[in-house]
């Protein structure tokens, strides 16, 4: 199982965004999205959780059409 900040790090680099983008896709300060992708922070799980499915939720609305 993958650690919070390498599982942050896929999802983006998934998207093809910048951190400063991914993380103003989410409205999370630039500042504190970096601090969580090096492990110096960490955020809360339910956080996580949220841009997991957001993600997912768009993945899968484009592979409908």
């Amino acid at each position: 199982m993958l650690e919070t900040k390498d599982k942050l790090k896929q999802m983006r680099s998934n998207t093809g965004l910048t951190q400063a983008k991914f993380a103003a896709k989410f409205n999370i300060p630039v500042s504190t999205y970096e601090q969580w992708e090096m492990g110096m922070r960490t955020p809360p799980r339910y956080v996580v959780n949220m841009i997991e499915t957001i993600l997912d939720y768009e993945r899968s609305d484009t592979n409908v059409m």
